[in-house]
């Protein structure tokens, strides 16, 4: 099941980004690190209800941020669509030992789903260079990358932005 996210679960969501910053760190990805994702942008996260988590049997096993705020750093790109009436999309997780049996997909629906049906006509987001699995992942649900950004604090490496036209 795919909800809300609650504050009293922010320790177990840390816990799971945190194996996977380990997990990609491991395979030679540094796009999280200990600056982010942090404590702090998943109680904001909470705060303006744009904060899920993907859960089975009372377990959170991922979480995925669906968010109506565009980020400064993204105001260069030239999107497919004008600005205003996008969602976008942050801090998609899915536990290491749980990874590669569809959860990411599930909430990757969900979240294109429940943007289409509240009027919003393209979802938004950002993936890093280095990181190629993700990137396949996002090109085969069709998005389209359109160009690149920065975060100095997370990488030297570029992050590549990418649309859906929903």
């Amino acid at each position: 099941m795919i909800r809300r996210a609650k504050i009293s679960e922010i320790p177990d969501i840390l816990t799971i980004t945190q194996a996977c910053a380990k997990k990609m760190q491991a395979n030679g990805i540094f796009q999280w690190n200990e600056h982010y994702p942090s404590k702090e942008a998943f109680i904001k996260d909470i705060e303006r209800e744009e904060l899920f988590v993907i859960e089975e049997n009372k377990t959170v096993l991922g979480t995925i941020v669906i968010s109506t705020l565009m980020d400064e750093e993204y105001k260069p790109i030239k999107w497919l669509t004008p600005n205003g009436n996008s969602t976008y999309i942050h801090r998609l997780s899915v536990h290491p030992s749980l990874q590669g049996k569809g959860l990411a997909q599930k909430m990757m629906d969900f979240a294109e789903a429940y943007s289409k049906e509240s009027g919003f006509v393209s979802v938004r987001l950002d993936t890093f260079s280095q990181n190629k699995r993700n990137q396949r992942f996002y090109e085969q649900r069709g998005y389209q990358k359109l160009g690149d950004i920065y975060f100095p604090k997370q990488s030297e490496h570029p992050f590549h932005c990418y649309e859906l036209v929903l």
